[in-house]
């Protein structure tokens, strides 16, 4: 059986490409512990539509 713990998916979305005008969104899902981490998660990630490595921050 599976656990059940404060383990959650999060979405990543890219913050400079709606700035850009570049059409497409550049998300990624991860997880993250919400016990450990209950604010906001942003990390660099590759993003295909720049062709760079930009912050992408947690949505909901």
């Amino acid at each position: 059986m599976a656990k059940k713990g404060n383990r959650v998916q999060v979405i990543l979305e890219c913050t400079e490409q709606k700035t850009s005008g570049v059409p497409g969104i550049s998300r990624y899902i991860t997880t993250k512990n919400k016990k450990n981490t209950p604010e906001r998660i942003e990390k660099k990630k590759y993003n295909s539509y720049l062709r760079k490595v930009t912050v992408h921050k947690e949505i909901k």
